[in-house]
């Protein structure tokens, strides 16, 4: 990831998920939007101030606001997070618990097994340049993101079951299913309704991507500087049922481990809360009055093979390199045990996860033969990495352990948007290891392979895998489990294809790590640390 996720949206949106923008100039043409910038600038002076309950919420984000703000585009970190507070669903989830809740929409549909859902918009939900939100809003977001035309992350995550949505009435829809799939009342929230007076000018999109963001939640955005900070502020004309209880907020990112720490911690902390917090700090923070706790989740260090590159189209190749990482040393030593070695492309904490028949427990000897039945010799390795502190502390774990089997291995960190930009260049790569974190979209099994694996799906693009005939297979028995009515049958096909997964490791977790969160709870109350990149502070508030 960047200290972010990346991933899974086809062709032009890669290099909107992740790419750094430079000259940003989106023109603040609505009301209350400061002019966006060009580069970093103090984040002293864009949002601090206020005091007693008025005063700023200042949060600290381990990874990088200029990452795509395009909700339908997104797989950012921080702009994921922040968009749960400036956008709304029809229906939005808890962050933790991930149950379908009211947003714009009244209700959530009685029968989640029905094919065509209803919703009306909540009386006098309007955005945050004043305008209403109407039914017209809704199709516009729908419309493009099934738009076979326009190739979205969001497509992802709806087109295999929705067929269409369309209006019935200045503020009511309907949602047309092709199957019954209860799964996608959560994933409403991901489809985030967007003013079609202001993203639908022509180069608005490319606005979004870049950081313009209106949408009818609690928090508007008021400024926004690339490689710095996000500011926002309660939007008054909310009346939706998370009310805003900051009345600034300024978010900064800070990608590095050491300063994004120092700023939460110590007398003069300029920062309440902070994500992304490394191990090795959690002890000195607890003694210092803060909060610190997470979750285990789909948060993964994975690799990632380009399987046109010899000798990385041998499955026997890839299943090696696994098999010789010591993981538990990695998560002893670069987790301090908040983590654990994959035994599944799912977590362990996953209600679909089951042993995978191929787990690659430590086994030197094991590659080794693996190798030498390749007839790979003198093997050497350069591996891309993103700059995630967490990854890198993990690399030189897997440099000793491909090292002692005779692998010669170069390690090459980079930031995130330089990796990425490279493979959207289709430049030569043999293996990446990067961060990554489906949970940020939802639970459910279907959405996290999806996310990662699929015919037209980026991640596969990178890999150059998709016209493998064993992935041909792969995406038929997805798409017979994605229509499957019997829970405990799906269940156990999406288990099945999860073991041919494990086994083609092209695309595959070393380990499962925990997310931590810090706050100072002598001045916030009702934070809850999510399992994945980012917070949410919409059912947080001042002591």
């Amino acid at each position: 990831m960047r200290d972010d996720v990346i991933r899974d949206v086809a062709a032009p949106g890669r290099r909107a998920l992740l790419r750094g923008v430079g000259g940003f100039g989106v023109a603040a043409a609505l009301p209350g939007l400061g002019a966006c910038s060009a580069g970093p600038q103090s984040t002293n002076d864009t949002g601090n101030g206020g005091s007693g309950k008025d005063r700023t919420l200042t949060a600290v984000i381990g990874y990088g606001n200029d990452g795509s703000w395009d909700p339908t585009q997104t797989a950012s970190a921080f702009s994921m997070a922040a968009n749960n507070h400036v956008y709304e669903g029809l229906l939005d989830t808890d962050p933790i618990t991930r149950v379908p809740y009211p947003a714009l929409g009244t209700e959530v549909p009685k029968d989640p097994g029905a094919t065509t859902w209803r919703f009306r918009l909540r009386p006098g939900a309007t955005f945050h340049d004043g305008k209403p939100v109407t039914a017209d809003d809704v199709v516009f977001v729908f419309d493009r993101i099934l738009d076979p035309k326009t190739q979205t992350l969001a497509k992802g995550f709806f087109e295999s079951w929705l067929q269409g949505v369309r209006k019935t009435g200045g503020d009511s829809v309907e949602l047309v299913l092709k199957f019954p799939f209860p799964d996608g009342l959560s994933r409403l929230t991901l489809a985030k309704i967007m003013p079609k007076h202001v993203f639908g000018r022509p180069g608005a999109w490319d606005d979004a991507i870049k950081g313009l963001a209106v949408g009818s939640g609690p928090y508007r955005q008021t400024a926004h500087h690339p490689k710095s900070n996000t500011t926002f502020e309660a939007f008054d004309g909310y009346n939706g049922p998370r009310r805003p209880a900051f009345r600034k907020m300024n978010w900064l990112t800070i990608v590095d481990a050491a300063p994004r720490v120092a700023k939460i911690s110590g007398t003069d902390a300029g920062a309440q809360i902070a994500d992304n917090i490394p191990y090795a700090n959690i002890g000195r923070l607890e003694q210092g009055g803060l909060k610190v706790a997470g979750g285990a989740g789909m948060n993964n260090l994975f690799l990632m093979f380009d399987t046109r590159h010899k000798p990385f189209d041998d499955i026997r190749v890839r299943q090696a390199l696994h098999y010789a990482i010591d993981k538990e040393k990695m998560v002893e030593v670069a987790l301090k045990g908040h983590g654990r070695a994959a035994s599944s492309f799912l977590d362990q904490g996953n209600p679909s996860y089951r042993r995978a028949r191929t787990v690659y427990d430590y086994d030197p000897d094991r590659a080794k033969a693996l190798l030498k039945a390749a007839g790979v010799t003198d093997l050497s390795i350069n591996i891309l990495a993103v700059n995630v502190s967490w990854i890198v502390d993990c690399l030189p774990t897997i440099k000793a352990s491909w090292d002692a089997i005779g692998v010669r291995t170069t390690l090459a960190p980079q930031e995130t948007t330089a990796v990425f930009t490279k493979m959207d260049q289709r430049q030569d790569y043999q293996v990446v290891a990067a961060a990554s974190d489906p949970n940020q979209f939802g639970l459910d099994a279907d959405l996290i392979m999806r996310y990662n694996y699929g015919p037209q799906n980026l991640w596969m693009r990178y890999t150059r895998w998709a016209d493998h005939p064993v992935a041909r297979q792969l995406f038929k028995d997805m798409d017979r489990a994605t229509r499957e009515p019997d829970p405990g049958r799906k269940k156990a096909m999406v288990q099945d294809y999860i073991d041919v997964v494990a086994e083609q490791a092209v695309l595959y977790p070393v380990v499962h790590n925990e997310l931590m969160t810090a706050w100072d709870p002598r001045l916030l109350t009702g934070i809850r640390a999510q399992p994945y990149p980012g917070i949410n502070v919409l059912q947080a508030t001042w002591v």
